[in-house]
């Protein structure tokens, strides 16, 4: 049969599969290898040449600041709280469905992070969870601009605005999205960015931080530089360490920003293609893009599958026969409370006491993040957005065949 699964031996849909990433030019290696031989690869003194350039660049492109370069996408979020001054006692809230990361940084700065549930058409953290999860020792809130989507910057403000919270937003798959015109990473106090491997904006690993506020950048600047103070006036410094950025690195990112805002346009072009296209798919849903997300972007693009009409066939399953057909993608993140590492119960997390109640497990209630994470979200791979129509209309005929071919691989499964 032509039209078989490829995964139960039939025909892939696309063989030849997608564009690889990082997507390598001559420029970046040109002024990788010019920087190593210049000797200088490492991150002291801070910031060199390469990092103060990449620097003034990403800050020109999110409109703002500061951009203050890093190790990693976690550890700005680490540096992002200690620099706000959140540690032990205190509590973060946190949407379940996230990359652990997320939740890590709040334990990091000593601090708790507190999982909430997330709004069931975007995927994003959930406003009103938030609002009843603040209590007297609530200091900040981490929402996560998730794939496509951004969260509602304007009720989180308003929120975080009567409680006297400080907002990091985890932008770590949003670079240049922006909300009413403003950046992701501009709306709030601080915004953290990953520059891992598969971001769209990569160096293999690094991070970026963004703030509008002059202290809160000499302070996130001093803490990743051993504690070095940045204000000529001040000689007491930080508690900090080495968190920079290397030169190396720098020199990759100084080299893509130059092209990123290209990308994101056509990554944005054929998104809106492919949801005209899967709209004809039947148990394929799209998370709702609220009107207020001015410009789009997006590390990978989630949809939502209804099991019923894949046979009964969870994402997971889904997932293994669409990479068959040569369509990359992924299940997604589990919600954050099945992660066994936010569980003091079954991990070595330190809790106070007295706040011992908030992690109990009949606490983590988060219906729409357990079902999603677990059985609905299918993350596909940027790359797909980078291979023009045909790439579009070849990922929705594959996502015709598994959903046609769905009841035969369940009958030879046990259905994910």
């Amino acid at each position: 049969m032509t039209d078989r699964l490829a995964i139960l031996g039939g025909t892939p849909v696309r063989p030849q599969g997608y564009p690889s990433w990082p997507d390598v030019d001559e420029e970046t290696v040109a002024r990788v290898v010019e920087t190593v031989r210049s000797g200088q690869w490492g991150g002291f003194p801070y910031p060199g040449p390469n990092t103060a350039r990449f620097a003034e660049l990403f800050a020109a492109l999110h409109d703002v600041r500061h951009a203050i370069p890093m190790a990693n996408g976690t550890i700005t979020m680490e540096v992002a709280l200690k620099a706000l001054d959140v540690g032990w006692g205190d509590e973060v809230i946190v949407p379940a469905l996230t990359f652990s990361a997320t939740a890590y940084a709040p334990m990091a700065a000593g601090a708790l992070p507190v999982i909430v549930d997330v709004a069931p058409d975007t995927l994003a953290i959930d406003p009103d969870a938030v609002e009843a999860a603040v209590t007297d020792r609530t200091k900040a809130i981490i929402p996560v601009h998730l794939g496509q989507v951004m969260a509602d910057m304007d009720r989180l403000t308003e929120i975080a605005a009567r409680h006297g919270l400080a907002i990091v937003e985890d932008c770590a798959h949003s670079h240049g999205k922006q909300w009413r015109g403003r950046s992701a990473g501009a709306v709030a106090e601080f915004g953290s960015f990953s520059h891992q491997s598969s971001k769209i904006l990569t160096s293999g690993e690094g991070g970026t931080l963004t703030t509008n506020d002059d202290l809160l950048a000499e302070r996130a600047a001093s803490i990743i530089d051993c504690g070095r103070p940045k204000d000529p006036d001040d000689e007491r410094g930080t508690f900090g360490a080495n968190y920079r950025l290397s030169e190396l690195q720098a020199a990759a990112l100084a080299a893509q920003v130059e092209k990123l805002e290209s990308q994101i346009d056509e990554r944005a072009s054929s998104a809106a293609y492919f949801e005209e296209l899967i709209a004809e798919v039947e148990g394929v849903r799209l998370l709702t893009i609220d009107e207020r997300l001015t410009r789009r972007s997006f590390y990978r693009y989630i949809v939502c599958i209804e099991p019923e009409a894949f046979a009964g066939l969870g994402n997971s399953l889904v997932c293994d026969a669409l990479d068959e057909e040569g369509i990359d993608c992924w299940e997604g993140y589990p919600s954050l409370t099945r992660d066994p590492l936010f569980q003091p119960w079954l991990s070595r997390m330190p809790v106070a006491v007295e706040q011992a109640d908030r992690l109990r497990p009949e606490a983590w209630d988060c219906p729409v993040s357990d079902l999603a994470g677990s059985r609905q979200t299918i993350y596909l791979d940027e790359n797909i957005f980078r291979a023009g129509r045909k790439g579009i209309e070849d990922a929705v005929a594959a996502f015709h065949k598994v959903a046609a071919g769905a009841s035969e691989l369940r009958s030879l499964t046990d259905g994910g």
